[in-house]
């Protein structure tokens, strides 16, 4: 049980079935996107086979406490941009300059908000930089719960030990600096919508 991020493939996003897919979201962004002028989202990569480690997904999973990433966030971005980075349901590699709601209900909101993942990135990045994250030592490749178990299971400890800096001293907030990177750089690499579930 908790709450995951996790990659979405093309016969879940293409979905139409209420349960099981997200075809309302897909077609909810394209007429938006429409609407706005852009062309529309279609190039949803298909499910892969799970190789660890390929980079081919992404899932982790939100364990620690968020309060002070909230208050990193506070801290070093203008007063809008928290929420923009925290209050998505969807991330795509599309660029939204405003975020779209469609009325579609999500794992946790009687909406769907969506959230353009360079505008994601770009928060993100920033965060980073402010805490002077090490990002050669965190894993890139999130297929199986890597970022999560990387932060949880002593290997952040041992590098914060060796290369102290602001992020090592709160390892909970750099732990949500470097999940929403990484999802960023995951949906934009490959392709892909990431979801909370």
């Amino acid at each position: 049980m908790g709450i995951y991020l996790v990659s979405v493939a093309a016969r879940e996003w293409f979905d139409a079935d209420e349960e099981e897919g997200r075809g309302a979201v897909a077609a909810g962004l394209n007429e938006e996107l429409r609407r706005r002028g852009l062309p529309p989202y279609g190039s949803v990569p298909e499910d892969t086979e799970f190789v660890r480690g390929s980079g081919l997904q992404f899932e982790e999973k939100l364990v620690p406490s968020m309060d002070g990433f909230l208050r990193l966030a506070r801290e070093h971005l203008a007063p809008s941009e928290p929420e923009a980075l925290l209050d998505w349901s969807v991330l795509v590699p599309v660029s939204l300059d405003v975020e779209v709601e469609l009325p579609v209900e999500s794992s946790y909101s009687d909406t769907t908000v969506i959230a353009g993942a360079p505008q994601i990135l770009d928060l993100a990045r920033r965060l980073a930089e402010a805490v002077r994250l090490p990002l050669d030592e965190i894993p890139e490749a999130c297929d199986n719960l890597d970022l999560t178990t990387w932060f949880l299971d002593g290997e952040a400890k041992r590098v914060a030990a060796a290369r102290p800096g602001p992020w090592g001293e709160d390892l909970d907030a750099a732990f949500y600096v470097a999940l929403y990177l990484r999802a960023a750089q995951h949906s934009l690499r490959r392709g892909c919508p990431i979801v909370y579930c």
